[in-house]
């Protein structure tokens, strides 16, 4: 099946839930079953290929229970988790399709998801699958007022979950990443409010990875301290084609989203042992996990714009290692600069920061003029590059792209003037292959470029009031039609002579009427 099948296919699928649903469960509410049976699903064929691998003719989902048993330690060392046969997905919809068996699908599910989530426990895996399934309420009355009401639409999700055609080690689409961006898609009302600060457009994901890999091609970790759904660490699979040595490491402040993100590790076959999401406010409290794991050799990052946070009413912070040394704190309506600070903190001297900021940062006084006087007096900064508007869902605005590095040799910044660099997609603007190539090309060429690009040093960065916006280095091209002033006035003059003669000509038929 190709890619374009496959997506339509998933799209098709998610459309048909959701028309099952709408009434009960609210839009943007309704993502939490559609990715956690999607993983249910993924997460039981996965273990099976494992088991039936290993054992040539063995069908594990027609094992009892009590025979699986035995091989429980070997498979939780494997995989980091075990589900007994009679847990499995296919098994549970199949013994649902007796209608005896209906009326108990809820504690049917409740079961299996407590088994495995506590598959785990005292394991090494045990953080990576503690509170998994916590979103998916099978009891939740927004399914039904009565438990069989309920029961047949989780019924319903399960059913159109098992038609879709998706080989999950095969696959040629990003099934999790896809239907997560459609359902931004079809509530992006509500999903720019609930949803829009934690994911980034996979396009835009592919653009800030491979401009750290510029400098750093084979990074041994990689980090996001708000790292959302996992969208943008899971780039460096795609496009390394394998899972960095030492794996993944991500923050999450919101619980829902922390759950999707270690599901969406686990889609990606990225074992327990390879990746570490934390739940918690990076800016706060960091994980002590990671603390211990940085510098990181590549970080990327989307950050929720301009959201408040403690900066000044805590006193400790003026003295984080990670925030001290410009010498001020961030705004408290204003985070941004605090995960900037946060990030070069933990990058390594090596690696690379790539990081979608809102653009007021690059020019607004006070404390962030200050942090970005600190930031341009050190030569951290490589490069900015301002995108074009409309490609996030929730929000409208152009945004920036900031690039931080400790090893740079130049004394100087490459502003990128990348807003003309989008293609129509529905009513968003998208980046396309051919986009993406070629705000790469600009960033390693470094090179000005009338309109597009322009290097500029530091002491002249500083001279400009420490201004990082685009717009203060590179010119906008004048696309207006040139005007040639010489020849228009010889029409006027044409014109202004025409009409003198065609008013003679009147003033003569009129007198000779007249007489």
């Amino acid at each position: 099946m190709d890619i374009n099948t496959e997506r339509e296919q998933l799209h098709r699928t998610i459309w048909r839930i959701a028309d099952e649903l709408r009434g009960s469960v609210d839009g943007w509410d309704f993502k939490s079953y559609i990715l956690g049976f999607l993983f249910y699903r993924f997460i039981c064929e996965n273990l099976i290929e494992y088991i039936n691998s290993l054992n040539k003719g063995t069908n594990y989902s027609d094992l009892d229970d009590k025979k699986a048993q035995t091989a429980r330690e070997r498979i939780l060392n494997a995989k980091g988790f075990f589900i007994l046969p009679s847990d499995l997905f296919e098994v549970v919809l199949r013994d649902t399709k007796d209608s005896n068996n209906l009326a108990t699908l809820n504690e049917r599910l409740n079961t299996a998801f407590n088994n495995i989530q506590n598959s785990s426990l005292g394991s090494e895996s045990e953080e990576n699958f503690r509170g998994l399934f916590k979103d998916i309420d099978v009891n939740a009355d927004k399914l039904g007022t009565s438990p069989i009401e309920r029961n047949k639409k989780l019924l319903k999700i399960m059913q159109e979950i098992s038609k879709l055609e998706l080989s999950y080690a095969n696959n040629s689409i990003d099934a999790f990443g896809d239907a997560y961006e459609f359902l931004m898609t079809m509530y992006a009302s509500n999903a720019g409010k609930s949803g829009g600060e934690f994911f980034t457009p996979q396009e835009v994901s592919e653009l800030l990875t491979k401009i750290t890999l510029h400098n750093n091609p084979s990074p041994n970790k990689v980090y996001d301290p708000a790292c959302g759904s996992g969208s943008l660490l899971l780039q460096y699979k795609k496009i390394l084609h394998k899972d960095p040595k030492l794996g993944y490491y991500g923050q999450e402040i919101n619980l829902t989203t922390y759950n999707l993100a270690r599901m969406n590790m686990f889609l990606h076959n990225v074992g327990y042992e390879k990746f570490h999401i934390a739940l918690g406010d990076t800016l706060i409290k960091p994980c002590e996990g990671h603390r211990e794991q940085e510098p990181f050799d590549a970080i990327v990052s989307n950050p929720p714009y301009s959201t408040k946070w403690e900066g000044k009413d805590n006193p400790l912070l003026i003295n984080d290692e990670r925030y001290s040394k410009a010498g001020v704190l961030a705004p408290n309506s204003k985070a941004d600069f605090a995960f900037i600070m946060h990030s070069l903190s933990w990058l390594s001297e090596s690696g690379s920061a790539a990081i979608v900021c809102f653009p007021g940062i690059m020019y607004r006084t006070g404390a962030e003029q200050k942090i970005r006087q600190y930031l341009i007096t050190n030569n951290y900064i490589d490069s900015i590059i301002a995108l074009s508007d409309n490609l996030f869902f929730g929000t409208g605005i152009a945004v920036c792209i900031m690039v931080l590095r400790k090893n740079k040799i130049s004394n100087d910044i490459c502003f990128i003037n990348a807003s003309d660099e989008f293609i129509k997609a529905t009513n968003k603007n998208k980046l396309s292959n051919q986009n993406i190539e070629s705000i790469l090309s600009l960033y390693k060429e470094r090179k000005n470029i009338p309109y597009k690009v322009a290097v500029v040093s530091n002491e002249e960065v500083a001279k400009n009031d420490h201004n990082l916006s685009v717009s203060s280095y590179v010119e906008a091209e004048d696309t207006r039609e040139a005007i040639d002033i010489v020849a228009l006035n010889e029409e006027l003059n044409r014109i202004v002579a025409r009409q003198n003669a065609l008013r003679k000509q009147i003033d003569e038929i009129v007198s000779e009427l007249e007489g």
